[in-house]
This record gives structure tokens, sequence and C-alpha cells, in this order.
């Protein structure tokens, strides 16, 4: 699981946060532990333990003493808005730049968006 180049609990909660974008955890389910996280995967509990931090103070998990942690109500929703913004910073403005130098119109490239766009949907 943790092939990256980042640290570990980068990937964990990058990890977390795919799960929730992907639905395959929902706003309100509870996650595994860091005992569990540590045991499963192997690694410190508290690199587990930093991920979880970490997503909660992104407002993506939400800790219930006692209980353990769960996926914070409106996470997919801040998720998405977090994902769509960097989708347009580090990728569409690149796009857009690249076009500009090489003197493709506006409307040349909502042309080719419209008919990719039917292209991916068909």
């Amino acid at each position: 699981m943790f092939d990256g180049r980042g640290p570990i609990y980068e990937q964990i909660a990058e990890a977390i946060r795919a799960e929730i974008l992907s639905g395959a955890l929902s706003e309100g389910d509870q996650v595994m532990s860091t005992t569990q996280y540590a045991t499963t995967y192997r690694i410190n509990p508290a690199t587990a333990a930093k991920a979880f931090a970490l997503l909660v103070d992104e407002g993506i998990l939400r800790k219930q003493r006692g209980v353990g942690m769960f996926v914070e109500d409106g996470a997919h929703e801040r998720l998405r808005a977090v994902r769509r913004d960097a989708f347009f910073t580090e990728r569409v403005d690149p796009v857009l730049r690249e076009a500009l130098v090489l003197g493709i119109s506006f409307e040349d490239l909502i042309a080719y968006l419209t008919r990719a766009s039917k292209g991916a949907s068909g």
C-alpha cells in the first residue's frame, strides 16, 4: 500500500481521502483505529495517528472519544471542492497556457471539449 515517495502518514491520509471520494467510505462511517491500521500495514501506531490528526484538522474525520474515528459530515463535498480547485489550477491552467502559446483559440478549445465530452459520455 505504501509505495509512494511521500511520508507514510500522508499516503494513509490520501488513501482515506480516496476511499471517501470513491464512496467506499460514507459520511458517518467508522474508519479503522490507529491500532488496526498499525497492525494491518505493519507501521508504527504514531504514523497512523499522525494521518488521522491531519484528516481531523482538514475536517475530513472526527474523533469520538472512546469510540473511534468517523467520516465527518460534509467530508465528501469538501474533498470534491478541494480536488476541483486543484484540477483547474494544476491541470487546466497549464493546458490553457499551452493553447495560447500554440495559437489555439478559445472557440477551438470549446469545440474540442464538446466533441471529447460527447465521446466520453457515449
